[in-house]
């Protein structure tokens, strides 16, 4: 297998982005994005994803969070497709369900080539640590968009929003992992009887 890795840059008026993956790394995050609680998921995402993610990021947060936080889901999303490649060969959908103490989330990707959210998450607070939660939302629509994914995020059960946070990157580091490995059995075929995705 040719190495799966992409490097990506976004320089707008508002942020300056790069971010490097590895799809087949050790689970290593590296660099920080300005926003601590988003370093914190990515580092989620990084670890039980077995993937490597290299991300240098500033942004105007001194106004506030949102435009950092959604241009480096656009970011991630735009490495990863390129990373990626045609998709031949994977499993394509992944699926995880992660629990900590009280809290359960599951999430449901499809590689499709076709973008779609739909987030299931009343979150018990408006903020996690200085993060708002609403900030989750526009992260993950960027990364969908851009990484042509279809993607379902249900929060099942939470009480304390870090743990309903925490379930839903674990898990959805846990779903890419399953979708973009190698299936033996495919041999390099397309994981769709359209023969493109």
């Amino acid at each position: 297998m040719s190495a799966r890795t992409a490097t990506v840059s976004r320089d707008t008026q508002e942020t300056q982005i790069k971010i490097s993956v590895d799809l087949d790394g050790s689970g290593r995050l590296n660099g920080k994005t300005g926003v601590p609680f988003l370093d914190h998921m990515l580092d989620q995402i990084a670890r039980h994803g077995l993937m490597d993610l290299d991300i240098s990021a500033a942004g105007d947060t001194h106004i506030d969070d949102h435009h950092t936080v959604e241009d480096v889901g656009i970011t991630l999303g735009q490495a990863f497709a390129r990373a990626i490649g045609d998709k031949r060969g994977i499993y394509r959908y992944g699926h995880a369900y992660v629990p900590l103490d009280e809290a359960l989330s599951r999430v449901v990707v499809d590689f499709s080539g076709r973008a779609g959210l739909f987030m299931q998450v009343a979150f018990t607070r408006d903020t996690v640590g200085a993060m708002d939660t609403q900030l989750f939302q526009e992260f993950f629509q960027g990364f969908v968009n851009h990484a042509a994914v279809t993607l379902h995020i249900d929060n099942l059960k939470g009480i304390n929003v870090h743990h309903q946070a925490e379930t839903i990157f674990k898990a959805f580091g846990r779903a890419l992992r399953m979708a973009v490995a190698e299936d033996p059995r495919m041999a390099g075929q397309m994981p769709s009887t359209k023969g493109s995705l």
